[in-house]
């Protein structure tokens, strides 16, 4: 469909988009493909770029990786992943629902196949629970038909085309996105800082987001990234702390992710983390 792809740039569902990407472009005689790598240097210090990437981008850290995906895209794919893919979600969510970006035109689809559904039903409940059923406006999910992803992804970006067209706006970068402080500032995934996560509803959508999207990043640290790790050794897990019903939510997600395989490669999981109802 004549669609550049950028990715995370490492292996599985990062790699396959890509590598489906040079298939269909070859058969379209498309030789100016774009397969782009955003990634950041804890992330490429443990997985290397896959061979189809050609174009490379490192970003100083995760916050300004996830604000490049959000510039750069004129739309987004989410896959079945783990804690790192939830961090993801929760940060498009939180832009998409802030009130200066209601006029966004933005299309976000959440693909998975039919022995994978489970991740995603699981992540939605969690996402109307916390955010509101307001936050799934926001996102599509579709099962098992990669055919209907690709034709309602060509169909948003062919609005958000009309919509940049009509406000002589950029097709390159996403200029008229708000990206709040909350969501520019680099979150240091130590034990106070976690700890210090205001995990509850009685605070704006988007707000929540953030901070929950923080949380998710400290998971992401203590499971796979080195300084995270370390941390963890050193001091045992991370805490996070917040209101019954609302840690009860987290525990019920990350224990499916525990369930499904996705927050350890190999071996049996156990927490960087323990959650503390208020």
């Amino acid at each position: 469909r004549g669609l550049s792809i950028a990715t995370g740039c490492g292996i599985g569902a990062m790699k396959g988009p890509m590598k489906g990407a040079v298939v269909s472009h070859g058969k379209q005689h498309i030789r100016d493909g774009r397969y782009i790598g955003i990634t950041e240097p804890g992330i490429i210090a443990a997985e290397s770029p896959n061979p189809t990437v050609n174009e490379l981008v490192i970003l100083p850290d995760i916050e300004k990786r996830l604000e490049a995906f959000v510039r750069l895209s004129h739309g987004i794919i989410v896959f079945p992943g783990g804690a790192g893919t939830a961090e993801e979600v929760l940060y498009i969510l939180g832009l998409l629902m802030h009130p200066d970006n209601q006029a966004v035109k933005f299309p976000l689809i959440f693909a998975a196949s039919a022995t994978s559904e489970n991740y995603f039903a699981s992540l939605d409940k969690f996402i109307r629970y916390t955010l509101g059923d307001d936050a799934a406006q926001y996102y599509e999910i579709i099962t098992d038909n990669p055919v209907l992803v690709g034709q309602r992804m060509l169909q948003g970006i062919e609005h958000v085309h009309r919509h940049r067209r009509k406000y002589s706006e950029s097709y390159a970068y996403n200029w008229s996105l708000v990206v709040p402080t909350a969501f520019q500032q680099p979150f240091i995934p130590n034990h106070e800082n976690m700890l210090a996560l205001k995990l509850h509803r009685q605070q704006d959508s988007h707000t929540l987001a953030a901070a929950l999207r923080c949380a998710f990043s400290g998971i992401v640290a203590g499971n796979v990234k080195a300084d995270g790790i370390a941390c963890i050794k050193e001091h045992g897990p991370y805490q996070l702390k917040g209101d019954t019903a609302l840690i009860e939510a987290m525990d019920k997600l990350l224990r499916s992710f525990v369930e499904q395989g996705r927050m350890k490669l190999k071996g049996e999981y156990k927490p960087c983390y323990q959650l503390l109802s208020e």
